[in-house]
């Protein structure tokens, strides 16, 4: 595509997938226009960069579809402060939205290929607050971090507690989870030490992060 097509297909997904997906926050809609997307798309798949449709990036690994990922940056309502985890880098697309409004990106990637190739990626696109790290997210974390916003990139059957005890009072995660056909979108708020606050704000599927317990009755 040359640079009109390019700009008419980011124009066309913002005002065709993500608008009509209740997506207007107005920052997070200038961040979709401005960060671009195709750089963080494999060479093989740049004619879907716009798509809404999850996009292959080997390894058994997907880019969630751009509504989707539109739709839970919204949610998350990131702030120029916040301290945020990725579970599931895959190419740092998110990761690099994340950071945009974030203070610090820690994103986790399973499959060291992907995390060189994220790494790249954000490098070359100018963001430079994301630590990029080989790391199974599913289970424990190192150290006694603690976040403001945490985003499970791609589904599970349920949130570990170890991943919700990585909240900040006031903290908030979000990821799709339950089981097929019907998932639903997880907002989870940290109110106090010992208390959070969940809703389901919207239904969707996505591709399953690997690693995480299933579970044929969601809780969490």
């Amino acid at each position: 595509m040359n640079i009109s097509d390019v700009a008419r297909a980011r124009f066309n997904m913002i005002e065709q997938q993500i608008r009509p997906w209740n997506v207007l926050d107005a920052h997070v809609l200038s961040l979709l226009a401005d960060v671009q997307r195709e750089a963080f798309v494999p060479a093989a798949h740049q004619a879907l960069a716009f798509a809404d449709m999850e996009i292959a990036l080997g390894h058994g690994q997907f880019m969630l579809a751009p509504r989707l990922e539109a739709r839970m940056l919204q949610d998350l309502q990131i702030q120029p402060e916040d301290k945020v985890l990725e579970i599931g880098t895959g190419s740092g697309f998110m990761a690099a939205l994340l950071a945009r409004q974030g203070r610090s990106v820690l994103s986790l990637e399973r499959i060291p290929a992907l995390a060189a190739i994220a790494t790249q990626n954000l490098r070359q696109a100018g963001v430079f607050n994301v630590d990029v790290r080989v790391a199974d997210g599913a289970q424990p974390l190192a150290g006694n971090e603690r976040f403001d916003a945490i985003v499970l990139s791609g589904s599970v059957s349920k949130v570990p507690k170890h991943v919700l005890d990585l909240l900040t009072v006031g903290g908030r995660l979000i990821t799709i989870a339950g089981e097929e056909p019907i998932m639903q979108a997880h907002l989870v708020t940290r109110i106090s030490d010992t208390a959070l606050r969940r809703t389901t704000p919207w239904d969707a599927n996505a591709p399953r992060l690997h690693g995480f317990a299933e579970d044929s009755h969601f809780h969490f």
